[in-house]
């Protein structure tokens, strides 16, 4: 099943129709959720599984927006991929590199990333990441059941201050968090839609064309490894994003659209500007 948000409000994906929630509701007689994160906390999808004499509308005639605004957490991990070994007979750390994103940083598909002024941050760049939607509260979990709690997949968008971190890594969070740098969506694909994960391509694009590239079988910790590792040190909540890495980030300025792709998933796409000191309290 393929989920999203969109101009018009939840929606389940029909071919190139939207099926609104609230149509279902309507024919249906069902209460689903006014929100994608509320069906995630539900659980319940069957009311979304038999869409015959509903209505939908053609995707052209709906804009995307976030799946949901507020998720529990943004969890991200640093260098993910095989390509990214300086030297193929290194080896990575033992375990993954990952830090947190605060909701306040969120961008809908398709808007705009506003770059702070330059005095702020003058260089930046961007990476389309697979990411995991997690379904069920869970924490100690065995990898062998790591699909037990993964509720889909979507594409991530995370942005880097990089003159920031240059500084210091120790300001990785400052660099990750900015206004504007981070998104997922528009959709959220269930996993039976997926039948080899490992074969799924995740592309980074820059201005449409592609910039790296990379399969998910060549992650260096595999999508559920890196569930089982993170929640052996905090409960995960439905409707987490776990953003798994990507192959290499697109650097960028403004006037560019950086994104990606991953086929079988959805693109996601952000047009960058620039921003202005304009105090606001």
């Amino acid at each position: 099943m393929k989920l999203l948000n969109c101009s018009h409000g939840p929606a389940v994906l029909r071919g190139a129709e939207a099926v609104l929630f609230s149509e279902i509701n309507a024919v249906r007689g069902h209460a689903l959720p006014g929100d994608l994160l509320g069906l995630i906390q539900s659980g319940d999808l069957a009311p979304l599984r038999d869409l015959r004499g509903v209505a939908g509308l053609p995707l052209a005639e709906v804009g995307p927006a976030l799946p949901y605004s507020a998720p529990p957490k943004i969890l991200c991990v640093g260098p993910n991929y095989r390509c990214q070994l300086p030297d193929p007979n290194t080896t990575q750390p033992d375990e993954p590199g990952s830090f947190l994103k605060p909701a306040s940083c969120m961008v809908a598909p398709g808007g705009n990333i506003v770059l702070p002024p330059p005095d702020v941050c003058a260089r930046a760049d961007a990476e389309c990441e697979l990411g995991i939607i997690i379904g069920r509260r869970c924490r100690f979990v065995p990898e062998e059941h790591v699909s037990e709690v993964i509720f889909g997949y979507t594409a991530t968008l995370d942005l880097t201050a990089l003159d920031i971190l240059a500084k210091s890594p120790r300001f990785l969070t400052r660099a990750k968090s900015i206004d504007t740098f981070f998104s997922f969506g528009p959709v959220i694909v269930t996993p039976d839609e997926i039948a080899d994960l490992g074969a799924l391509e995740v592309v980074t694009e820059l201005n449409g064309e592609p910039y790296s590239r990379d399969l998910v079988s060549n992650m260096c910790r595999l999508p559920a490894q890196l569930v089982s590792f993170h929640s052996d040190f905090y409960a995960l909540d439905p409707g987490d994003i776990l953003s798994t890495g990507c192959p290499k980030a697109a650097p960028f300025q403004p006037g560019d659209t950086v994104g990606g792709r991953i086929d079988g998933v959805c693109r996601i796409t952000a047009q960058v500007t620039q921003g202005v000191r304009k105090p606001l309290y």
